[in-house]
């Protein structure tokens, strides 16, 4: 029986992949020691992503990368885990022999168990099927925020979409559940609630939507200071919904809804039930019922079939939706998908080229946003010290972890990291806003 080893864990992917790798990381500390680097390692874990192409072979990169150093240097054996096994296992195990256990997204229970058999001489296939998630206990990984998985799977099928294949179907996490997990958590500044679609929770255990519900009990906690939602899928933003996020102080004034595209020839393609007039409605309702709320999306350019005209309708929602953050990506075609087998597949450039258009005309967009920010004074997140340019930075309300700009600002008095100050706002360059601590 393996025991007392030092592990290493190279964590790939989104952030409910960081809750998984978190959650290991509780189980695997039960036994052995965690270590910073794989250097030090005996063991290397890698817990990848496969949902695009790009995201696979940043895995196998890793992957190979850890598998020197089980060659050249103290590592003995290396695991790998997650998405990429969950859907590839099957051409993974003969191909990288240099893996000596592969676990799939619902398999990190077994870690310890897989890790005695391996210095046992075994080398193990343990994916299984994906299940309900039942691990309260994590190793937090994050400072000042804390993700919340509040469900995994996904039932909505989008044309161009691995998840469902990887992740199976959608399955909420009793309340009882996380509230316990939350309150393993201790003090958090930003509770961030993540799934593949949050406005979904509650479908399928409590045959209702209820993210409003769940919204109401977190926030009764007295360990958590706000809560962030992401990942809201349009058509399950509810009035109700929108209602908790005007009335509950708690909830940070932002959302997070993939939209994906504003067409609706290109939408239905896709599978996706919106469209452009209600896609703006909801932009609008949101606008109206939340005062100052700030709205993330995230678009595909480039989907099979796009036309020249179809872009500029999604041009035009871009000029016309005002929204306060955006991520643009090009189409990319994944085998599995019934997006693959569509007509009118896209050339790789013309893709890029509506990607860098998107975003050019989404930063005249932010530009005109941050600058009404010029003049005000809002509280900021303390996160840190830019050395380069001698200020330290953090986070408004509307600047989500690693996927929005920051707030640079000066201080003549010492900061406390997680702590909340207010900030004249002076400038706005690009996606960040500058100003002097008051």
């Amino acid at each position: 029986m393996a025991k007392g080893k030092k592990i290493g864990v190279i964590s790939l992917g989104c952030d409910k992949n960081r809750v998984d790798t978190e959650k290991m990381l509780a189980i695997l500390q039960t036994k052995h020691s965690l270590v910073d680097s794989a250097e030090q390692a005996d063991v290397i874990i890698v817990n990848t992503c496969a949902f695009l192409e790009s995201s696979r072979e940043e895995a196998i990169e890793e992957i190979l990368l850890s598998s020197r150093q089980k060659q050249f240097g103290k590592a003995q054996k290396i695991i790998v885990t997650g998405c990429l096994p969950q859907k590839f296992v099957g051409e993974l195990f003969d191909e990288l022999v240099e893996v000596d256990a592969f676990l799939g997204v619902s398999d990190y229970d077994k870690i310890n168990q897989v890790i005695d058999s391996i210095f046992e001489g075994k080398r193990l296939n343990a994916v299984g099927l994906p299940c309900c998630d039942k691990t309260i206990n994590r190793v937090l990984t994050t400072e000042n925020y804390a993700y919340l998985k509040i469900a995994d799977g996904c039932d909505n099928h989008c044309t161009y979409c691995l998840i469902p294949s990887i992740r199976g179907k959608f399955r909420s996490i009793p309340k009882e559940q996380l509230i316990l997990e939350v309150k393993n958590l201790g003090e958090v500044k930003e509770l961030i609630l993540v799934a593949q679609d949050t406005t979904s929770y509650g479908k399928d255990l409590y045959k209702d939507y209820s993210l409003t519900n769940l919204l109401q009990e977190l926030s009764a906690l007295q360990n958590v200071g706000s809560i962030r939602v992401l990942y809201c899928y349009p058509e399950g933003i509810t009035d109700q919904l929108i209602n908790e996020f005007a009335q509950n102080q708690k909830i940070i004034k932002y959302i997070d809804i993939p939209f994906q595209h504003a067409d609706d020839s290109v939408l239905k393609r896709m599978n996706r039930k919106g469209s452009y007039n209600g896609y703006l409605m909801l932009v609008n309702k949101l606008k109206q019922k939340v005062k100052g709320i700030a709205i993330r999306s995230t678009f595909i350019a480039g989907f099979p079939g796009e036309t020249q005209e179809q872009f500029d309708t999604l041009m035009q929602f871009i000029k016309q939706a005002q929204l306060f953050n955006a991520g643009f990506f090009a189409y990319s075609r994944e085998f599995g998908t019934p997006a693959y087998r569509l007509d009118g597949q896209i050339p790789q450039k013309i893709k890029n080229s509506r990607t860098r258009k998107l975003y050019t005309q989404q930063k005249k967009v932010v530009n005109k946003i941050l600058k009404g920010f010029v003049g005000e004074t809002i509280e900021v997140l303390a996160e840190g010290f830019d050395a380069n340019m001698s200020v330290y930075y953090g986070r408004g309300y509307f600047n989500a972890p690693e996927i929005d700009g920051k707030v640079y600002f000066f201080s003549a008095e010492p900061i406390e990291y997680g702590q909340k100050y207010l900030i004249d706002i002076t400038k706005a360059d690009g996606y960040d806003l500058y100003g002097d601590r008051l």
